[in-house]
């Protein structure tokens, strides 16, 4: 099916949204009134530029608070209408979206509202145009897309449609199976978008909160698949008014916009992609830094052992259980400061996954690697976290090959494995960076929780496996240049948190310390054996419950953007300690502002 995007739904001038538009593969636009209005372009420039990029202009919107309305403002409405018509031969589009009136004129008279659209629809086709109908979700009088079906219906006008868009159906809780009813000739245009589901006026969520399908809670899916069952053959459309989309690059937005579709397309049977290859495990971590002593330090006291030095680049393997700690000190990286730069996800198909990743644009990473180096494919995350595909079978042949074993100590045994990642995302990809670890990676997403910062909330969403081999928690924060905000950590599971963290703390590791005032209110909460809660204070150990078991976790310092984290889980807790998030924030921030950091 063709694939189209309304320019609202990207930011910049109309030249640089057709172009972003047209670089991430869509076959069409539906231009937006104030796109036009600000254009240094003409009509038949607009037009020439979207044939060079090979884009179709699907759609001109919106025509609005056409209908219902008294005599004298409908022959003004018509002199409007003409106009409009007028310039849309010039442009060479030849559907025009009219919505529901919201005027305070329009009166509750649906064969007032039929007439006056079938006089709009034969001056429409005079010019040759379509006019697609839409119940906007606070129209006046038409608020649901039966309503403006029976209005369409009624008026009988060959150019008269409707146009069915899934925010103003699934936000008022519509049952799309009505939709089956409509002839899908009749259909004239579909435009789609997900959303949060937020409490709120009707009208500031669609104005500000909509996003790409699968990025929200609707079922966007589902009411695609009744529109296909109609016969409807236009475009698969989006149209998304959103406050971050407008400040974000329109490059990547469009590219995210693809995604969103090609994902959409996958889930409803028509195009189908490379199958998901879902990682069973983490391979490797790789940490760039500038200096390594700071960080073998860290590792060092973690019990981690530097186990291989890779054969032609400065990359050390640090190695404790299953946990793989690479360090990489390469002079390319040495201006960016000590971070979390690449993931080694362990994988039953390598290959395929990397053919799913590039299917669904992922930007495929150029290696530069020696002759004998094993072959990795990587792709990029929204975030620019290097993602590497390795094969789950190969681990001695694999990667683990490029490097060359060195003496060591052994490491201690408090550690097993990574538990999960913490990456926190640019303000303007916390959505895509959702969408990307779903549909590339076909990980599973739980719900968006805000947590309580002290300089304001941060957001974060969990995807992972089925069996938790993979978690990985996304995280944005509401103060951009905060160091501290942009902190991501590394995760590890031990079977005894509290041997972990002396032997941590004996070995010269320093723990985040947590206030006395969260163990006065824990041990309110929750009982505990003699001594328990004191050890907790004395390590600076949080604690969390819930039905499934409990989870003890505790928090190094940070050096540069990382700290690590030791995990405790108990039970089947599958929680990451959302409850004592803001407690550790508070922490990171006071032991921020005592060292100077």
């Amino acid at each position: 099916m063709r694939t189209s995007i309304a320019t609202v739904s990207l930011s910049g001038s109309l030249t640089e949204k057709l172009t972003a538009a047209a670089r991430a593969g869509f076959d069409g636009v539906e231009i937006f009134e104030n796109d036009l209005l600000t254009a240094v372009l003409t009509p038949e420039e607009i037009r020439a530029r979207c044939a060079d990029l090979g884009l179709g202009i699907d759609l001109y919107q919106p025509l609005r608070d056409v209908e219902a309305v008294p005599a004298d403002l409908f022959a003004r409405n018509l002199r409007r209408a003409r106009h409009t018509f007028e310039l849309m031969r010039r442009l060479g589009a030849d559907t025009v979206l009219v919505c529901s009136s919201v005027d305070p004129s329009a009166v509750d008279d649906d064969a007032l509202a039929a007439r006056q659209l079938s006089e709009l629809a034969d001056l429409a086709d005079d010019f040759g145009i379509r006019v697609a109908y839409e119940a906007l979700a606070w129209g006046r009088h038409v608020s649901t897309y039966d309503h403006a079906w029976r209005i369409v219906e009624a008026a009988g006008h060959p150019a008269l449609g409707t146009c069915l868009d899934s925010f103003h159906i699934l936000s008022r809780g519509s049952d799309p199976r009505g939709i089956e009813d409509i002839p899908g000739e009749k259909i004239f245009f579909l435009q789609l978008a997900d959303a949060p589901l937020p409490a709120m006026d009707v009208l500031q969520w669609s104005r500000h909160h909509r996003c790409f399908p699968g990025q929200g809670g609707f079922d966007v899916a589902g009411l695609v698949r009744h529109v296909l069952r109609t016969g409807y053959a236009g475009p698969l459309s989006l149209e998304v008014f959103n406050d971050v989309v407008r400040q974000a690059e329109a490059g990547p937005t469009a590219v995210d916009a693809r995604r969103s579709l090609l994902m959409l397309q996958e889930e409803v049977g028509v195009a189908e992609l490379p199958a998901p290859v879902v990682p069973t495990g983490f391979a490797f971590a790789e940490l760039v830094t500038p200096d390594a002593d700071p960080l073998a330090g860290l590792l060092d006291a973690l019990g981690f052992a530097r186990t291989a030095r890779h054969r032609g680049k400065p990359v050390d393997l640090w190695q404790q259980g299953k946990a793989r700690i690479l360090v990489n000190t390469g002079a390319a990286v040495r201006r960016d400061g000590t971070r979390l730069a690449a993931v080694g996800l362990e994988s039953p198909d390598a290959a395929g996954a990397a053919r799913r990743a590039e299917a669904l644009l992922a930007p495929v990473l150029p290696r530069r690697r020696a002759p004998e180096d094993a072959p990795l494919d990587a792709v990029a995350a929204p975030d620019g976290t290097e993602l590497f595909f390795c094969g789950t079978r190969t681990l001695s042949g694999g990667w683990r090959s490029d490097f060359a074993d060195v003496e060591h100590a052994p490491a201690a045994t408090a550690v097993r494995h990574i538990d999960h990642l913490a990456l926190t995302q640019p303000w303007h990809h916390f959505d895509e960076a959702a969408l990307f670890h779903r549909s590339v990676l076909g990980l599973s997403a739980d719900e968006s929780v805000d947590l309580a910062d002290p300089y304001g909330l941060q957001r974060s969403r969990a995807v992972g496996n089925a069996d938790g081999s993979v978690r990985i928690a996304l995280g944005v924060g509401a103060a951009p240049t905060d160091d501290t905000v942009h902190a991501q950590h590394i995760a590890l599971a031990t079977d005894d948190v509290v041997a972990a963290a002396r032997r941590f703390r004996d070995a010269g590791g320093r723990l985040l310390p947590i206030p006395a005032n969260y163990y006065d209110d824990l041990a309110a909460r929750h009982e505990f054996a003699d001594g328990e809660l004191e050890t907790y204070r004395d390590l600076g150990i949080l604690y969390d419950a819930d039905e499934h078991g409990t989870l003890r976790h505790c928090y190094t310092l940070t050096v540069g953007r990382v700290f690590f984290e030791l995990v405790q889980r108990d039970g089947a807790h599958r929680g990451y300690g959302a409850r004592n998030a803001p407690v550790r924030l508070a922490a990171q921030h006071a032991a921020q502002t005592h060292t100077g950091g």
